[in-house]
This record gives structure tokens, sequence and C-alpha cells, in this order.
């Protein structure tokens, strides 16, 4: 039995973002390049099946965010499902999810930086990559440093020109599909039955779909930590988790349904937007650059997320006294109290990992990527292992803090947990994936010793107690 985790410290950050911020933080966070581009991987495998797995997927995402929704909204604080995993299962939890996330977060920052690099070198090849990447690491530092405000309107920008770019492929789509855009005609259900029909894979089809989507869900997360910068964070997390889920699993299964529907999912293949596909066959002038517009700012979206939920996780851990006390310092910003040591920390990891990605992609940052490859599904499985025993003692304690409650717990709890440990299974047969598994899973027992070498030496101090 693990002794009590220490109460926690209040939230000493401000209260700069507004409902509208983490409304469409939720909304826009995991709209990303994995949905623009990485969905052409998966309707390849799937077919039209793939709109089967990101239903799959997307119910999967919708519980998890339930669950930590529910705590977020009873307790809420910056190191969100960290701090819940400490409260419930001990600070080895705590310790173990914070810095696996962190370290996801910082890696994955390196891929972003550096596509977004790419597209931009494209439209101005007489800036090289490198200086691209500074460019962005410096506003987003910048913007992070001053004022969680300026994080929260980048982010709401960033999340409307992506909402508005999804909605109009939606109305366009739908419009080509009946034939009513000039010079189209009804496309019905051909390439829904056609070419193989629905399952031309099998279920197996659908599995390996999900396997490839699964992740892009990632980033939700982020929206309950920043709850904790809200005036009101019960009442804001509660909503954003309301809506968001809801409206992205309607944006993700609808804009796959329409690209399996007006094409033959043949004509999609990996690395290629299938979006940029539709919109060339209906016709949509300069349909490519079009959508690396798009790209462009959901990589950049996804880069400013990533600087902000990495600085408040690593916050939270200083406060916790599982990181370094000295990035415990907080500094008055335009906008109220900003963790400018912790936004420093994580742009500096981050940009060391930018530089492994330019100069050695395949050897030394692939087995960091690789290493946190599968750690959301990690992080998932703790989120519900601590809704299991928070709810129970917040049932028992302070049953008034469940403003927003898992829906038939415990049993959908347990049925994520087998869902997960399933999909973990699944990668661990798949050639693709087994290096991501094998790679994340070493990285979380290196983390989980270092967790227990930590809990050893304070029960060790404390004479056991």
């Amino acid at each position: 039995m693990h002794d009590a985790p220490p109460p926690m410290p209040s939230e000493p950050l401000s209260h700069g973002l507004r409902q509208r911020h983490l409304t469409m933080l939720g909304l826009g966070g995991v709209i990303g390049a994995g949905l623009f581009v990485g969905s052409g991987a998966g309707i390849a495998v799937a077919g039209p099946g793939i709109v089967l797995s990101y239903l799959v997927a997307g119910a999967l995402a919708m519980l998890v965010m339930r669950m930590l929704g529910e705590m977020s909204a009873a307790m809420p604080a910056s190191g969100s499902f960290s701090v819940h995993a400490e409260r419930a299962l001990g600070r080895w939890a705590g310790f173990s999810a914070g810095w696996l996330y962190w370290f996801l977060l910082v890696v994955v920052l390196a891929v972003e930086a550096t596509a977004a690099a790419q597209i931009a070198h494209g439209w101005v090849p007489a800036v090289e990559p490198w200086a691209w990447v500074l460019l962005f690491m410096v506003v987003f530092t910048v913007a992070n440093l001053t004022s969680v405000k300026n994080f929260g309107e980048f982010e709401f920008w960033f999340a409307t020109l992506k909402v508005v770019a999804i909605l109009a492929f939606l109305v366009l789509g739908t419009l080509a599909v009946f034939g009513l855009l000039p010079d189209t005609d009804p496309v019905g259900l051909t390439h829904l039955t056609g070419d193989g029909g629905f399952l031309p894979n099998g279920w197996d089809g659908v599995v390996s779909g999900v396997l490839t989507v699964v992740f892009a869900f990632g980033g939700l997360e982020v929206v309950t930590i920043a709850a904790a910068e809200t005036a009101d964070p019960a009442r804001a997390v509660a909503r954003a988790v309301r809506s968001a889920v809801v409206r992205i699993l309607f944006f993700y299964v609808g804009s796959m349904l329409v690209i399996v529907t007006v094409l033959p999912w043949t004509a999609q293949q990996a690395g290629l937007s299938p979006y940029v596909k539709v919109l060339d066959a209906i016709g949509v002038p300069s349909a490519g650059q079009i959508m690396n517009v798009v790209i462009f700012v959901a990589l950049l979206s996804a880069l400013n997320a990533n600087l902000y939920g990495s600085s408040r996780m690593i916050f939270s851990l200083a406060e916790r006294g599982e990181a370094p006390r000295g990035l415990l310092k907080v500094s008055a910003g335009g906008g109220g109290r900003v963790p400018r040591r912790a936004v420093l920390a994580s742009v500096a990891f981050g940009f060391v990992s930018v530089l492994l990605n330019l100069r050695w992609p395949d050897t030394i940052f692939l087995s960091m990527l690789n290493s946190v490859g599968a750690v959301l599904l990690f992080v998932w499985a703790l989120i519900a292992l601590s809704q299991l025993r928070l709810r129970a003692r917040l049932e028992q304690e302070a049953p008034e803090a469940l403003a927003l409650r898992m829906w038939c717990f415990p049993y959908l709890t347990w049925v994520t947990l087998a869902a997960l440990f399933g999909v973990l299974l699944l990668m661990l047969t798949d050639d693709a994936t087994r290096p991501q598994v094998l790679w994340s899973a070493g990285a979380t027992v290196l983390v989980l010793l270092v967790a227990g070498a930590r809990e050893w030496r304070v029960r060790r101090a404390t004479g056991g107690r």
C-alpha cells in the first residue's frame, strides 16, 4: 500500500483564459496534420471501413476525455491527470504520468516544428528550414512567456481557421456527392459499396485503421490542463469536454465519410492528403496550396499547444517536488502569472529535439519518437485507473463536486481499460507499430524505476511513513 499523497497546493497561476479560448482549444486541439495528411494511410488499409475505425478510435478518446473531464471539473489543476494520478494512486503514478507526458509533448513538438518549416521553405526557398524553426520557436516562446492570454488567442484563431476549413470541406463534399456543384454528377453510394465493398480488407482492415488513427485524437488532454487558468475551472472544463468531444467526432467521421464517398478508396495513398485529392476532384482551384496553408496552421497550432501543455505539466511536477524547485518561479505577465522558467525548460528541450530531428531523423530522433509512440495509451490507462479510485472517493467525500460524471460507472471505465490493453496487444502483433510499443514500454519502465527509487528514498528518509 502506498502512503496518501500530500495535499495539493493551491493553483498559483493566472486566470487569463476565457471560455471561448477553452472551447476552441478543445475543438481544434486535435484537428491537425494527423487528420489532414495521416488519414490517407488509414484509408489505404481500411477502405471505406475507415469510417468505422474513426468511430471506434473516437469513442475510445471520448470515454477517456469524459473520465478526465469528471476529475478535472471536480479537482482542477494545471497538472491535470498527473495530479489526479498522484491523488488516486500515489506519488509514483503522478511522477510517471507527468514526466511521460512532458517527454511526449517536447518530442512531438520537434516533428511539428520541422514539418511546418518544410512547408514554409517550399513557399520561401531562400530561407533555410532551420531558420523557420528558429522563428517559430522564438515567436511561440515569447507568446507563452508574456501572457497565458496570448496562448489562448493564438489557439482560438488557429482553431477557428481549422474548423472553418473542415466545415467548408464538408459542405463542398456533400454538394459533390449529390451532384449539386458545377460540372459534377451525383456520386451516390457507388464508392462505398463498389471497389471491393465497404470493408474491402475485412474487419482486419478496420482494426488496422484504428491502430493508424487512434493517436490522431491525442491532444484533447491539454483542455483540462488549461482549465486551471480560467476564472471558473470546474464549469469551464465541463462545458469544453461536453461540446468538444462530440463535435470533433463529427468532424473526423464526417470528413472520412465524405472522402470515401466522393472518391474510390483506392485513389488514396499514405503520405498524401485525401483532402487535396477530393478538392482537386471537385474542381477547387489551387486545392493543394489551400490545404498546405491549413496544414501549416494546424502544425503551428499543435506546436503552440504542446509548448503550453509541457510547461504547465513540468511546473505542476515542480509544485509537488517531482521536478527541480527552480522551475516554480512565476512572473507577472500582461495577462497574469506565467511560469517562465517552466516555459524555457520545455522550449529548450524541444529545441534540442528539433536539432536532433534535423541532423539525425532516422537514427537518434527516430528512437526518441518511437519511445513516445505508445505513451499516449499508457497515459490514458493511468487516467482510467485514477478515475476508478477517485470517483468512489468523491462520491463518499464530496458528491457535490461531480459536476460532470462518467457514463455507466464503473463498467465503461473497465471497458475502456480493456480496449486500451487490446490496442497495445494489436500493436505488438503489427510489424509497423511493434517498435513503438517496445520503445515506449522501455521508456515507461525507466520512468517507473526512477519513480520507485524516489519513493524508496523518501520512505527511508521518513522511516517508512
